[in-house]
């Protein structure tokens, strides 16, 4: 099973196992803990940058790091959604569209329709369940696997919000003071964050908890470790993974939110690579493409590497290339540590 439903007992087997190895003590501890991986890339990331002879000391700045953070709050957000999807051995390659969907929605409802600011913040978020909605049912009902399904919706979102917005970006001025909310920014000496960081932490805090003390998070990880084996132990499948699919979609809507008050405008064309770096984020992070294992902490530390990585090469001015290279690199190293990892409980 996953690594939310451990344990602990006898094993009479472990009187003759004799003294576990080093590497294989280690193996376990990354099965136990996958995100413990990530955020020694994390700390070693940021150590690195810090220390470069040409600006290093600006990467390291209080005022810095509080970008760094208000950056990441987008991928951040998209990757706990994303990090559910691929808990139970899916994928969404749509969330970023429905994201940009869901922004438009909001923005446009207040200043075209003259919606006020709450019900057309509302009416996004109900958009954006919607769309996870239509995922979750052409992957559990229609049984399509999830790449094409969410392949396909990327595009069909995608059109929407070019269709529904005309071309047209709603600027600053335009905008309802309450959808800006989260662009907020708040000081801590030289620190700053925003509203729309805090609403990320809220969110990772609270699918923490749902993941690892509520039956449903169970379900999550039981679906995504055997289906099989779930539906032999009464757990209707479907519907779990379903319902995955639509708290996703309604994820993807506050990140849509979330978008407005980082951006500070609604632009059909944000959040281009959105899409990719979720999913970046969250294998890096130590989820399991298979399913089954990972924790919401890791896609937090993944998305936090993204943006160290991004921020770091900017301020050093070095080609953005090796951040394409970089970041190929520790996908590569994640999907085969993963496959090592795996074979702690096998």
């Amino acid at each position: 099973m996953s690594d939310a439903t451990t344990v602990v007992g006898y094993d009479a087997a472990d009187e003759f196992s004799g003294p576990q190895s080093a590497l294989r003590r280690l193996q376990a501890a990354l099965h136990t803990y996958p995100w413990l991986s990530p955020m020694f890339v994390l700390v070693i990331a940021i150590a690195a940058f810090a220390t470069l002879p040409k600006n290093g000391h600006l990467f390291s700045q209080l005022s810095n790091l509080g970008v760094i953070t208000q950056q990441t709050a987008i991928t951040g957000t998209l990757a706990i959604g994303q990090t559910l999807i691929i808990l139970t051995a899916g994928i969404d390659l749509s969330c970023g569209a429905i994201m940009v969907f869901t922004q438009m929605v909001m923005a446009k409802a207040a200043f075209d329709q003259g919606i006020p600011a709450i019900p057309a913040l509302l009416l996004g978020l109900l958009v954006g369940l919607l769309a996870g909605l239509i995922n979750g049912f052409l992957v559990t009902k229609v049984k399509l696997p999830p790449f094409i399904v969410t392949l396909g919706t990327f595009l069909v979102f995608q059109a929407f919000t070019l269709l529904y917005a005309t071309g047209r970006a709603i600027s600053t001025n335009e905008l309802a003071t309450e959808l800006k909310w989260l662009g907020h920014r708040i000081n801590i000496g030289e620190f700053g964050i925003t509203t729309g960081v805090l609403l990320m932490l809220a969110l990772y805090g609270l699918f923490a908890y749902i993941l690892r003390y509520t039956a449903w998070g169970t379900h999550v990880y039981a679906v995504g470790d055997d289906p099989d084996a779930a539906r032999l132990a009464g757990i209707q499948s479907s519907k779990v993974v379903l319902s995955v699919y639509v708290v996703a979609g309604l994820i993807f809507g506050l990140a849509g939110w979330l978008l407005i008050g980082r951006v500070g405008n609604a632009s059909p064309n944000s959040g281009v690579d959105a899409n990719l770096d979720s999913i970046t984020a969250v294998v890096i992070g130590g989820t399991s493409l298979f399913g089954g294992r990972g924790r919401v902490i890791g896609s937090l530390v993944g998305a936090l590497i993204v943006g160290v990585v991004d921020n770091g090469l900017s301020v050093s001015n070095i080609d953005q290339a090796y951040k394409n290279l970089f970041i190929g690199l520790l996908i590569i190293g994640a999907v085969t540590a993963d496959q090592w990892i795996r074979k702690a409980r096998s």
